[in-house]
């Protein structure tokens, strides 16, 4: 079946058909013809994507027509095609909201093929705007993005709510896998800077040589392999949010020159001389103490009093209680409708699993147990033994085949890569190691994730 259903109301046999002829030459359109206002009116439901009407037919006006069309589906739109040259007519009908009106001559196939063109292009726009309208109302909504109904949880909304309020910039603090950038977006698209860019740079995945363009751009030759001018983060967020996660990871050096930037609100871009004026809306994350990073010289302290600003601390999972099963059931669900499965539900052994769990790796841990679970349940049903808590052991890291310690090594820190979902930075704190040691591994094949 074609994508778009026309409806002509023509009461000429002879010039329907012309006018049927001409627009299935796109076959994208499926067309449908009526002699008279009543057999029409008739067939609204499934109603057409457009209609284009012959003002003079025999049971009812032109205007008459629209005005019954309009009562039953006020978003078909409408195209009168008439014998008239009325000017007062043609305006009347524009005013009522019909989309076009066209007069029967020799250029009428041609104008009804454009008219439909651009009517076709206002409604793929007017859904675009609805679909953003749809992402921005709704999927960055609280309620949608950050389920939960705890204590702990109620002092997060709040903080947030004084964030999305103000134009200062926000710390979200919290353990790895807490959800630090969905609370980021939820600001962001609550805000009054919505329809501008939220860009999200995470520090720690940038090699320290690179952050700073990365950050601030540079201009054509500015390093050995730079070819052309590229515009950095802060320049791509103008007017809108910038998330930088994993913040206490920055070197010293571009902390000096990230703060210049907040201070005097411009930059220069690397190997230029172009003073580029900035709006942009700082939100930085972490899930490391910050102030203990600045007392161990880390951390410039006059950067960390500068972004700190209004401060939302996201709680482990461990604290938010009951919002463990409201989660669990929130992905179950999810799950089961993106896989057609059915209603599924928990039993208690299962539920009581779930909460004698201490979850180190957070949301993001529950998400991935209860999607695995979702799936190896059967008969509607997940048990406490569907649910599997796939955290390595560290003892396995230690035994089994003879290894040289330098394997022995690879292994502790492919092990902690994959605790940390893939998290460098963090996987290097905990083991107190360089961030460039892990890199070099990597980049040698030494580490295979």
């Amino acid at each position: 079946m074609s994508d778009y259903h026309i409806y002509i109301v023509e009461d000429d046999p002879w010039y329907g058909e012309v006018l049927q002829y001409h627009l299935q030459l796109n076959p994208d359109y499926k067309i449908t013809r009526f002699q008279n206002a009543k057999s029409v009116l008739s067939h609204m439901h499934p109603a057409p994507d457009l209609i284009t009407i012959d003002f003079s037919l025999p049971d009812m006006s032109g205007d008459q027509l629209y005005q019954k069309i309009r009562e039953q589906n006020p978003e078909i739109p409408v195209i009168v095609i008439s014998s008239q040259k009325d000017i007062k007519v043609a305006v009347n009908l524009l005013k009522m909201g019909v989309k076009d009106y066209l007069v029967k001559d020799d250029s009428s196939k041609e104008l009804l093929w454009n008219s439909i063109m651009r009517i076709r292009e206002n409604q793929k726009l007017k859904k675009e705007v609805e679909v953003l309208r749809e992402e921005l109302g709704q999927k960055y909504s609280f309620s949608r993005t950050i389920i939960g109904q705890s204590e702990s949880l109620k002092k997060v909304f709040s903080m947030m709510e004084k964030a999305i309020n103000t134009k200062i910039n926000v710390s979200i603090l919290g353990e790895t896998g807490t959800g630090k950038e969905v609370v980021a977006k939820a600001i962001h698209y609550n805000s009054d800077r919505r329809k501008k860019k939220f860009v999200a740079v995470n520090v720690a995945a940038i090699p320290s040589g690179l952050i700073e363009s990365e950050l601030f751009g540079h201009e054509k030759g500015a390093f050995t392999g730079s070819v052309g001018r590229k515009l950095g983060c802060f320049e791509e967020a103008d007017g809108g949010t910038l998330f930088l996660d994993e913040i206490a990871e920055m070197d010293l050096n571009v902390q000096t020159k990230l703060l210049r930037v907040l201070q005097e609100r411009e930059l220069t871009r690397v190997g230029g001389n172009e003073v580029i004026k900035l709006d942009v809306r700082l939100i930085v994350a972490t899930h490391k103490n910050l102030t203990e990073v600045v007392n161990n010289g880390l951390f410039r302290q006059d950067l960390f009093y500068r972004i700190m600003g209004i401060p939302v601390e996201l709680p482990p999972l461990r604290e938010r209680g009951n919002d463990i099963l409201i989660l669990a059931r929130h992905f179950v669900d999810d799950m089961s409708k993106d896989n057609n499965l059915g209603e599924i539900s928990l039993t208690q052994e299962a539920m009581d699993k779930l909460m004698q769990y201490n979850f180190p790796g957070n949301v993001r841990e529950l998400k991935a147990t209860m999607e695995l679970a979702t799936i190896m349940s059967n008969g509607g049903e997940i048990g406490a033994e569907d649910i599997q808590f796939n955290s390595p052991k560290k003892e396995d890291i230690f035994f089994g085949e003879k290894k040289t310690l330098k394997a022995h090594n690879c292994d502790i820190i492919r092990y902690y890569l994959k605790i940390y979902d893939g998290n460098i930075a963090e996987t290097a704190s905990q083991l107190d190691i360089g961030v460039s040691t892990i890199y070099k591994m990597l980049k040698l094949k030494e580490i295979v994730l």
